[in-house]
């Protein structure tokens, strides 16, 4: 399999574990098994093979930035990197979307930080955070709300 089927077969994967994601609320038992295991774990398969099996060049690292660049200037090592974004962003899409479910933060909220989270990764991470947080703060002022002794 040439780099190029590779790369098409891991987008399409991750593509549809978005998809899945985004009617989570629909299929939240099925959008868990596909978008937070067996896609994440397929794609992590495929990068350790890119990772294990020697490539052409050796060139490059990760000592220097210079060295990164030399290192990703070559196909397969480009296309594993590629594979290692999807992964953990997928992976991160997913665990999303399962802890606002069991933190009953509504959907709504949770939506545009999956796009943030497929577009760009750790921004959307830390929305999530920060949105979190919010409900978090909210929901201890309620608490305390309503455990207020009255005299």
């Amino acid at each position: 399999m040439t780099f190029e089927i590779w790369f098409s077969v891991a987008g399409i994967a991750a593509m549809l574990g978005w998809l899945t994601l985004l009617v989570s609320p629909l299929i939240p038992r099925w959008s868990d098994r596909i978008a937070g295991s067996i896609l994440p774990i397929s794609l992590s398969l495929g990068y350790v093979a890119l990772v294990v099996v020697p490539s052409s060049s050796s060139e490059g690292g990760f000592g220097t930035l210079a060295e990164v660049i030399k290192l990703f200037s070559h196909e397969q090592a480009a296309l594993a990197g590629w594979v290692h974004f999807l992964a953990f962003d997928l992976f991160v899409g997913a665990w999303i979307c399962r802890t606002a479910r069991a933190e009953a933060i509504s959907f709504w909220l949770v939506a545009p930080i999956l796009l943030l989270t497929f577009m760009f990764g750790p921004a959307g991470l830390l929305a999530f955070w920060v949105v979190r947080s919010g409900v978090w703060v909210k929901s201890a002022r309620k608490s305390a709300e309503t455990s207020e002794v009255v005299p």
